[in-house]
């Protein structure tokens, strides 16, 4: 599973804490994180729903058509 590092505000990171250990919602944070950016995919998906946005085709859908151009290059 690739890793990744995100910077957040002391307070948030207090917050997302609040739910994180032996009898919160979430083991650890990595948990959390993964959990809320699940639901706000989610519910972006309901968003483009709802306004007739969502792409059929799941290549499109993740960004993927003309893939050649989207790889980076050492130019």
């Amino acid at each position: 599973m690739p890793k990744i590092s995100v910077e957040i505000p002391a307070e948030l990171l207090a917050d997302l804490d609040d739910h994180v250990g032996d009898d919160e919602k979430f083991v650890n944070r990595s948990d959390a994180v993964r959990a809320s950016i699940r639901k706000t995919l989610d519910l972006l998906d309901e968003i483009d729903a709802r306004h007739d946005r969502l792409d059929d085709d799941p290549a499109t859908a993740a960004g993927l058509e003309g893939s050649e151009s989207t790889e980076e290059t050492d130019e």
